[in-house]
Parts: structure tokens; sequence; C-alpha cells
């Protein structure tokens, strides 16, 4: 009886990330294209073509899960630049924590901009493997992301990850929230929220 390849995670910087973009692309459309994101086709476009432009930023990391030749799951991120962006969910990201926090806790940190996994990888792991692949050797543990809370499995991912959740949405910050990274220097300051 054959044996099943090994599930490996495999670190890339830079622009070495690029040679895997049409794999990574097809895991984003199975990850996203689907509910709770409902995301299409477009959607994919453009994370390819964002893809390109962030491979040359500062910081930029990404890690893919790979079984065999096959990439099941990928994780990236870079370091957010200051001024803080004004593009895609930042402006909520930015409302709910307040300019202070933003530019103290986010700016010159090491955003996760997307973590994605196949449905056949699910439950294997890989996801909490990719996410530590990426942020392990963050600055001081400065790690962030945003996620949605329409988007209940990712946010329990993420807690059960040591994450903590720094904003909760507001009626103009389209389900988004913050997250900080378990070793990020500011998450002692996160208000204690009680359960509603």
């Amino acid at each position: 009886m054959a044996v099943p390849p090994a599930l490996t995670v495999r670190v890339l910087h830079g622009e070495d990330v690029l040679a895997h973009v049409d794999a990574l692309c097809s895991v984003y459309v199975d990850a996203y294209c689907v509910p709770p994101w409902d995301e299409d086709e477009e959607k994919a476009a453009e994370f390819a073509a964002r893809l390109l432009l962030d491979a040359r930023r500062p910081g930029f990391t990404a890690a893919v899960g790979l079984e065999g030749g096959d990439v099941l799951g990928f994780a990236s991120g870079r370091t957010t630049l200051s001024p803080f962006p004004t593009d895609r969910c930042y402006p909520q990201a930015a409302a709910g924590l307040g300019a202070r926090h933003t530019e103290d806790w986010l700016c010159g940190a090491f955003e996760v901009d997307e973590l994605a996994v196949r449905p056949s990888a699910h439950g294997s792991g890989l996801a909490g493997r990719l996410l530590q692949a990426i942020t392990a050797g963050v600055p001081e543990g400065r790690s962030w992301l945003l996620t949605s809370v329409r988007a209940p499995r990712a946010m329990a991912f993420y807690h059960r990850q040591g994450w903590i959740q720094a904003t909760h949405p507001s009626p103009d910050s389209k389900d988004i929230v913050v997250f900080l990274g378990p070793h990020h220097p500011a998450r002692h300051l996160v208000p204690v929220r009680e359960p509603a």
C-alpha cells in the first residue's frame, strides 16, 4: 500500500511566490468563491494582480501548503506602511481602532493579508501551520489581520490560534474586525468586552 505524500509548508519571501501564482489563484477560488465570502472570479483576478504588487513590498512573506506537488493552501502578508492604507477594508479598521491605535499598533507591523485552504484540507491543521509559518519571525510579535464577523469559522479559528479581537463592528464597518497576533505587544491594551 502506497504511503500518501506528507503535507509540508514552504515559506517564500518576496518575488519567489510568483512561481506559484496560478496555484494560489486556484486555492483562492476554492476558498473564497463559496459562502460566507461569496466572491467571484473577478475578485480572484484582483487577488492575482495584487499579489504581483505585494511580492515587491517590504516584508512580503508567503507560505504554501504542499501535498506532493499540489498546493492545498497558502498564507501571505507584508509590512503595513505608514500612512495607513485607505483602500479595500482599511478605512473600517481605522475607524474601529481610532487614528492613534491604528498608527501605533498596525503601521510597521506585519499584516496577514490572505489565508486560504482548499476544502479538501479543512481539519488537517494546515491553516494553523500556514499562519504560524508567516508570523513566526515577525519583529516583536507585531502581527495583525482583518476578517469579517460574517465568517464565524474564521473568527473561531483565529481565537483558537491565540489571536485577540481588537475591534467590534460598528454600523458603518461592513462587519470588518481587527485581530492582533498572539505576541503583539498591544494585545493587553485591548479592552475586555463582556459577552452579549
